[in-house]
């Protein structure tokens, strides 16, 4: 049997503080793929800057100041925990191994919980408004003749329903200073305990508390920067998507020269999608998908 002391009570802290630090290492995150982290400093933040840039001109007489069409797209950030109760009764016993799995456990969760953000968001995405007030994947995004954002505009798709059968699968141009999908971050996560011998939880419920916490949210930046589809997973489908994207262009008429990186799909679709892009043949010709994107099998799609 243990006397429980404060010094116990640390070293228990620092050794599942290392088992939580074990399981963050442990984690194979995918966020950082189809998504850009920004550092929050506040409650939420406003991406103003979502919208109409203006091209570049021959510079004849002095500068045309182009005014960009204001959008108020803001991301609130929220805040995320979890937490572990250990029976008092278990530290004097001795029988504290069975927390070293649920602390690793926790420090994975913790690093994995973008993923399950990001592409849970990414799913979300008909039902989900970007910056021009339409939902992220859509087929009547406006984009207006005049880059600042005046005229008549044109419905512009990236979201093939195909009457909704199908399962979802996403193209995305990864190459920009910004992608598609947004992590802000206000508060990282940290692991924290309650272990003080005379506090009160401990006096009414014999029991200790540790845990994790953190302040984040996501959101979407260009959709211009991603095409989604419930066709068939095809090589056809497939360069349709891609050449829907390298037509989109701002607002006045600028094209926008995307180029798509990265095919994302749920694992259902794993095994159709390593074929197209990985094999070297398609039915007895040179596979011209090869290579052509990066494959990314997302487990929380």
């Amino acid at each position: 049997m243990a006397i429980i002391t404060p010094a116990l009570i640390t070293a228990l802290f620092t050794s599942w503080k290392g088992d939580f630090k074990n399981g963050v290492e442990s984690a194979k995150p995918q966020w950082s793929k189809i998504a850009t982290e920004v550092q929050s400093n506040s409650k939420s933040n406003t991406y103003g800057w979502l919208g109409k840039f203006p091209k570049m001109r021959e510079w004849i007489g002095d500068r045309v100041i182009n005014s960009m069409q204001a959008h108020g797209y803001t991301i609130t950030n929220k805040t995320f925990e979890s937490t572990v109760g250990v029976d008092r009764d278990d530290i004097e016993d001795d029988n504290v191994g069975i927390y070293a799995p649920i602390f690793s456990e926790m420090g994975r969760t913790s690093e994995i919980q973008p993923d399950e953000l990001i592409f849970g968001l990414l799913s979300a995405g008909t039902s989900t408004l970007c910056y021009d007030g339409q939902n992220f994947f859509d087929t009547d995004h406006p984009v207006y003749p005049n880059a600042d954002g005046t005229g008549t505009a044109v419905s512009v798709a990236n979201w093939d329903d195909n009457a909704g059968s199908g399962t979802p699968w996403y193209v995305l141009d990864n190459s920009r200073a910004i992608k598609p999908l947004i992590l802000q971050n206000r508060r990282a996560p940290a692991f924290l305990s309650m272990t003080k011998l005379d506090d009160e939880h401990v006096f009414t419920a014999n029991e200790f508390r540790f845990g994790v916490d953190c302040r984040r949210n996501v959101g979407f930046s260009f959709w211009q920067l991603a095409y989604g589809s419930r066709k068939e997973l095809n090589a056809d489908n497939l360069w349709a998507a891609i050449s829907a994207m390298r037509e989109f262009t701002a607002d006045g008429g600028q094209k926008l020269g995307i180029k798509p990186t990265t095919l994302v799909v749920p694992p259902s679709l794993e095994k159709q999608a390593t074929r197209m892009l990985e094999r070297e043949l398609d039915s007895n010709s040179s596979n011209e998908l090869k290579g052509k994107l990066e494959l990314v099998v997302a487990d929380y799609l």
